[in-house]
Formats: structure tokens, sequence, C-alpha cells
């Protein structure tokens, strides 16, 4: 009787599900579920207004997904759920949630339904930056070890930013959480009633460090009063590897999915991080891009090295044995999605609709006309700030040298470009700080679809891209895990022998173009240093006029 594994990759968005034959490697069934929450944003679901740069959602959305999804690839696939040996789950991180010592969210209680900070808190919860800024000053003004491998910066993105808002904004909910919480991990708990903390998520969001664990009590309590004891109680010490085995399904994780009782679940992992063995990726030197709202760069090496602006490195971070290293970039799809929504006129929607195609396809295949420097334009990729290597949620977008002749399809395509550049310095900052390069891989929607960013990329980078050829390449590194969980395979390396894949399609960088870029990336680089550091921070200014208008 054949075998298989599961694997569910949480997004931004929606949950994906897909179940693989073991002894393939086949992605015999897939299935998504959108959240019906999505982001909020502006308000909670009783319309209570939210504060800026608020980035919340709803937890009932990811229970959602287990009922959703898995009955759904079982019944596609024809199998018995006895033939499921296996499930990991992967998430965006850091995307954190309180709740009680017996798994309930807070924001899943009367007393706190209509509380932001019970919620969830998005990775793209950017209202922690005063918070962040502290953790910074004090980690510096204290040295701890942890910032240097963090690339200096701690990032309000992350988990004890988040907490600190949490106790400083509503003092009550910190009171009353008994964990904070990962959701991937939370998802696990749900599954298996087994709260464990994987180390990627611990490693990588929440200043956590194989040998020398988290900082010590006397920094949290420096923080704030509140938080001196917070290790050990509200946040877990149970760090487990990456490959572990969480625990089993029990009755309500058999409920929710169907799956048998007793199926073996992987800890969880980062959404980013579980797609390097799905691209049969288990060595040192190669970068791959996860791409799709956001962009992560994850490769690994062999040692451990401090680089300034990246988000961090974690000894077994992506696979035993190596060091996984982190960056990243904020906005990449959702800015593509901006530009759409907000800036395209209706002829372009109209014509668009006449050739049967979205307005993302007309829009590229009006910009591959386009010559390399045609548009006279240049954009910083900063919608949502910088996380790489600026570590700057305040940082915002420019575009520059727009006239009258201006059309959308060269903005679009300066926009493209503006994340290639972002790349770029990602890629210089890893090799100028000696951790070096050899190649360059790419997942997720975009690089499954747009093959005009992907040549972009490649001529911009100078370097040759292979692509996954799962589009579900988290979901597939997940349902890797969950085999190496349930013990068919030894390693997650045996497993991804077998279960990993990439395309034949390779992106060749275009010598002509290389060259055009070259002359642009230095205009692109010298913008970038002159509003990212220090030589005019108007648009922090801005931000602060806007705050102020906004509060009046």
């Amino acid at each position: 009787m054949k075998k298989y594994s599961l694997g569910i990759d949480y997004g931004s968005l929606s949950g994906r599900a897909v179940l693989v034959d073991l002894e393939t490697g086949e992605e015999v069934a897939s299935s998504i579920f959108e959240y019906p929450h999505a982001v909020m944003s502006d308000t909670l679901p009783s319309g209570k207004k939210l504060e800026n740069a608020f980035a919340l959602q709803h937890p009932q959305d990811y229970i959602d997904v287990l009922k959703n999804t898995v009955p759904a690839v079982i019944s596609e696939a024809g199998v018995e759920p006895s033939q499921v040996v296996g499930m990991g789950i992967d998430f965006t991180a850091c995307t954190m949630l309180p709740i009680l010592s017996d798994g309930t969210p807070l924001c899943m209680t009367d007393k706190f339904s209509d509380e932001p900070h019970a919620y969830v808190k998005l990775w793209k919860h950017h209202a922690a930056q005063e918070q962040a800024d502290r953790i910074n000053a004090l980690a510096e003004k204290t040295e701890q070890k942890c910032l240097s491998r963090y690339g200096g910066k701690i990032s309000s993105e992350w988990m004890f930013a988040k907490i600190l808002e949490t106790v400083e904004k509503a003092p009550d909910v910190y009171d009353s959480t008994e964990r904070f919480i990962e959701a991937g991990d939370w998802i696990v708990m749900v599954l298996t009633g087994n709260e464990t903390h994987n180390s990627c998520m611990a490693g990588y969001k929440a200043m956590w460090h194989k040998r020398d664990g988290y900082p010590d009590n006397e920094f949290f309590g420096a923080l704030n009063p509140k938080m001196k004891d917070i290790i050990g109680t509200k946040i877990s010490e149970n760090v487990l590897p990456m490959g572990a085995k969480a625990g089993v399904i029990n009755k309500r994780g058999a409920e929710l999915t169907g799956l048998c009782e007793g199926t073996a679940v992987a800890v969880s992992n980062v959404d980013a991080h579980v797609a390097l063995p799905a691209c049969g990726i288990t060595s040192s030197g190669k970068m791959l891009m996860i791409m799709g709202t956001s962009t992560c760069h994850i490769l690994m090496g062999d040692e451990e090295v401090n680089v300034p602006g990246i988000c961090g490195v974690v000894e077994d971070g992506v696979l035993p044995s190596l060091f996984g290293y982190e960056a990243g970039q904020s906005c990449v799809g959702d800015h593509f999605e901006w530009f759409v929504k907000n800036c395209v006129s209706r002829e372009y929607m109209e014509n668009a609709e006449k050739q049967g195609v979205n307005i993302h396809k007309y829009l590229r295949e009006k910009a591959k006309r386009l010559k390399v420097g045609e548009s006279g334009l240049v954009a910083l990729d900063w919608w949502n700030g910088n996380r790489s290597i600026l570590v700057d949620v305040d940082l915002s977008g420019v575009i520059l040298g727009m006239t009258l002749s201006t059309k959308p399809e060269e903005i679009y395509r300066a926009l493209l470009e503006a994340t290639a550049y972002g790349t770029r310095v990602i890629i210089d900052n890893f090799e100028e700080n000696g951790v070096k390069i050899s190649e360059l891989y790419a997942a997720g929607g975009i690089a499954e679809k747009d093959e005009l960013m992907m040549q972009i990329y490649a001529d911009v980078t100078n370097r040759e891209i292979r692509i996954s050829a799962s589009p579900q390449a988290p979901a597939l590194g997940s349902a890797i895990f969950g085999a190496v969980a349930s013990g068919y395979f030894a390693t997650a390396a045996d497993a991804a022998a077998v279960m990993g894949k990439i395309k034949d399609t390779v992106y060749r960088p275009i010598p002509e173009n290389v060259a055009a870029y070259d002359r642009l990336f230095k205009e692109y680089k010298t913008l970038h240093d002159y509003f990212g550091r220090g030589g005019n921070d108007v648009m922090k200014r801005l931000k602060a006029i806007k705050e102020e208008a906004a509060n009046a």
C-alpha cells in the first residue's frame, strides 16, 4: 500500500495543502483555502478601528484551513487516511498570538474578543517599531551577543517587539496570557495537544540560540518589569530541532482533518526556510528566493558568520549541521498589487479584459517591449519598509524620473526592477561579508508565472536562476519534514532527494542587459543610501506628520 505525506503552507492570505507520494515524490493532490478574515489592518470583526501599521489575523481562519484543505486532498487523491503517515506545516513568521495554557486564543474568549492585542499579530504587523528600537538600544548597551547574529538590529516584525508592545499597550492582555506562541507552533498544538517550539522560528524571530538560549531575565526585566520572568513562563523553553516529531494527531486533530489518530506531525517551520529541501537544496552556498507578497532570501553555510543587516543566522535553522542565513524584502507581490489597484487607468483595465488576460499579464506584455532604461525611471522598493539590509519599517517608496509622458507599463517595469535591485543589495551584502553564493534559485507564484521578472532578476544580479518545479514549494517542504517525522526517511536530505525538484528552465543573464542594469543599479544604490542611511530622513518626517494629522 502506498504511503503519503501531507504538507500545509500557511501564507499571508490563504492556506495551501499538498499530498505527496513518498515513493515517487509526485504531488498527487492540492487544495487552497482563502482566509475569510484575510488581513485585518483597518478594523476588527466588530468594526472596532485599528491603529496605523496594524496587521492582525483571526486564528479561526487557520483552523478552517485544516477543516477544508485536508479532506479535500484526501478526497481528490482517492486515498485512505491511514495511508498518510506524516504531516508537516509551515507558517509566515513571526506570526504571534497570545493563548491560555490549554491553547485557547485570547481573542476567542468573551473578555478579549474586541481587544486588538489579543489577536494574531501577522508578520507584517509594524506597529511595534518603537518597541523594537528600544530593544535594539538596550541590546547594544548591554552588549547582547545575539545582536550581531541578527545583522545588528532586531526587527519590529519579531516576537519580543510585539510582546513588548502588548505589555505597554494592553497590560491586561499580557497579564492574562499564559503563553505567547508562534501561529505555526499553535497549529501543531491544536493537532497534537503538545506545545512545542521549533528552532527555526525561535532562532530567527525570538533571539534564541542553540547554545546560548534566550537573553537572560535581567535583559527582559530592563525592557519592562513585567517581562522579567517571561522565559519559562509566557515563553516556553521547549525548543525542538527541525525535522523532529512534535507528536501525533490526537482526537481533536483527527476530527478537524479526517486523518487517523496517531499520524506523525513534525514540528512547525517557517514558510521560506522549508522551501529549500523542496527544491532539492541540502548543501551550502545556494540561495533560494521565495517570492510572493514579500520575498525571503535563504541560504546555508558551513560556519557562522555575522552579516550586518540580515534577518539572522541560526545553526540548524534550515537543516541539521549547517548554518541557515535569512534576509528579505518586505514588499514584492504587494508592491505590484498596490499599483494595479490604485494607479492603472480604466482604459488599460478594459483592454486587458478585451484580451482575456488579467491586468498584471497585460502590463507585463507591454513592459516586455521596453528596452532596459527606456522608461527613464528608477524606484525604491520600500512600500512596506525595508527588511534587509537597512531593517527599517519607517522607510517608504520612491519613483524617480516621471514625466507627463510616463506610461503605466513603464512604472510597472520600474517597480519590478526595484525589487531586483533590492535583491542585488542583499546578495552583494552577503558576499562582501564572507558568505559566498554559488547558485541562485527561485520559488513561489511569481517565479512560476512571471518570465519577465525572472529575466530582469537574472540580468540585474548577473546570475543564472533555476526555478522550483513545485508551485507549492513550502507545502512540499512541509511534507518532506512530515515524512521525516514519520520515520519513512531518516533525514530531510534523504527525503529531498526523492521529493525535492526543480524545473529544467534556467534564466540566464543577457550581457547587454547586464551592462545597462549596472548603470541603473548605481542610481538605485545612491538613492538607497541617501534615503536609507541618514542622508535625508524625509520619509520618517513625512510619516510623523501623517500620524499627527491622523490623530488630530
